[in-house]
């Protein structure tokens, strides 16, 4: 398919740690005449490198990049102070409005949720574009049912403080945190169960419907999201 490129195509960066999905997002964006990506990078250096030199209009980042890589709030904040004129997209598998929350909060101007249809990315990169927050529809009425506030983070705090807590936290009962600080303490459900004297069933049950409030589903996730979850154990 031949696209020929607007005279003010939208610039756009792209930045994922995974090469199958760096390249099925820019294929996708690359069919929109008034997009014109820029470059597509598998580490923030090199995103850096580029945008010193050549600046973008919408930058796309995932929120969890490789173990040594800049990323999550730290980056948002990073992309918001050093390249000014760019809007950040914030890409997550991890699709909650605790999430959706920390991102903007953070300074993203928009959430694209990798569960969603491709269009809904085109649709984010021209929405911040023009000067909007894009996130779902869906996501819009789950951030006012949790009563979620999205406004961004002032630049008043240090580079160093941590991100504010998820506030999905705030609707976990104290058992149920119990549950998962013990959960990534290296505990088993069996090994929890017999410390409190509780039944197997109990803790199983104040385990899921943990991470159904968290929007996890695994204790993989647990583990790997923790830290950005604002969950501390």
């Amino acid at each position: 398919m031949s696209v020929t490129l607007t005279s003010e195509a939208i610039r756009v960066a792209l930045l994922d740690d995974h090469e199958l999905i760096l390249e099925g997002m820019a294929q996708a964006l690359r069919n929109d005449p008034q997009i014109h990506i820029v470059g597509a990078f598998s580490r923030s250096v090199e995103l850096f490198d580029t945008l010193a030199g050549q600046p973008v209009d919408v930058i796309l980042t995932d929120f969890s990049l490789s173990p040594n890589e800049n990323d999550g709030v730290n980056l948002i904040r990073q992309i918001n102070r050093r390249f000014t004129a760019s809007q950040c997209i914030v890409i997550s598998a991890l699709h909650t409005p605790a999430m959706v929350s920390l991102a903007l909060k953070a300074g993203a101007r928009g959430f694209y949720g990798k569960e969603l249809p491709i269009e809904a990315l085109r649709d984010a990169v021209h929405a911040v574009h023009q000067g909007e927050v894009w996130v779902s529809e869906a996501m819009r009425e789950r951030l006012g049912e949790a009563s979620v506030v999205c406004a961004p983070l002032g630049d008043e705090l240090p580079a160093y403080e941590p991100p504010l807590v998820n506030v999905a936290l705030a609707s976990l009962t104290p058992r149920e945190k119990e549950v998962l600080r013990c959960l990534l303490q290296g505990m088993t459900v069996t090994d929890i169960a017999a410390k409190f004297s509780r039944s197997i069933k109990t803790i199983s049950a104040q385990k899921q419907s943990a991470f159904h409030k968290l929007g996890i589903v695994n204790n993989n996730e647990l583990f790997k999201n923790s830290a950005q979850l604002g969950f501390t154990p």
